[in-house]
């Protein structure tokens, strides 16, 4: 069985109530629920969360919440991979079969359905033990910069001060929206990034949403693209 397993705690505090919050008619959660229901690809929506006005959202929506997260798992320092595998094993100890888990961050509101079924297929292909959506960085890193108090610039890699940008390696990082993963490896707790393969996507639908700025830009590009 296919599980998609979307992690929401209560405590967001950069934008209280982020998860739960409306964005462009409904509330950011559901959004991710709607894209892991729509893709057909999991028999099963469960949200993770210590917070039961979320847990209502997200039933509301169309999501399962069989479990409380725990408080040792839902606090500012806690990373995905445990919360994951806290949500497999409690499935499992229900009964469950699990094979594979798809972890949906809550704050997805450009996702497309058609990148969950993707990224399966790369890692049934690859034979990995996870998959997820990366995307290349606007700019070379090699010709990154850090400013110094006098205001003057400096290359953190001076030897590509001259070198032209199109004859610099493509760099790319996590869009931090998704990652499947075999129930067995979100359990052996082993690290998603380099025991997985990465799927690239457009930067342009890559929105991350940590602050207000944030939160006012993704409902600008929404509109922009009547999603």
């Amino acid at each position: 069985m296919n599980f998609a397993i979307i992690p929401a705690r209560g405590g967001s505090k950069r934008i209280p109530g982020k998860n739960s919050k409306m964005f462009c008619g409904k509330p950011m959660i559901a959004w991710a629920i709607g894209y892991a229901r729509e893709s057909k690809m999991f028999d099963k929506v469960i949200v993770t969360t210590d917070d039961e006005h979320i847990a209502q959202v997200a039933r509301s929506a169309g999501a399962e919440t069989p479990f409380v997260r725990p408080a040792n798992l839902a606090d500012d320092l806690t990373p995905t991979v445990p919360v994951i595998a806290h949500a497999v094993e409690a499935c499992q100890a229900m009964g469950w079969d699990i094979e594979y888990a798809c972890c949906i961050y809550p704050c997805v509101p450009f996702l497309q359905t058609s990148d969950l079924v993707n990224a399966f297929a790369l890692m049934q292909e690859n034979d990995a033990h996870f998959a997820y959506p990366v995307t290349d960085y606007a700019h070379p890193i090699q010709r990154a910069m850090r400013r110094m108090p006098t205001g003057h610039m400096q290359f953190l890699q001076p030897e590509h001060e001259l070198t032209r940008t199109q004859d610099l390696e493509k760099s790319y990082h996590d869009t931090g929206q998704f990652y499947w993963g075999r129930a067995n490896a979100w359990k052996a707790r082993m690290k998603m990034h380099t025991a997985g393969v990465g799927m690239v996507v457009p930067n342009w639908r890559v929105v991350d949403i940590d602050n207000a700025d944030d939160w006012k830009r993704a409902e600008l590009l929404h509109e922009v693209f009547k999603r």
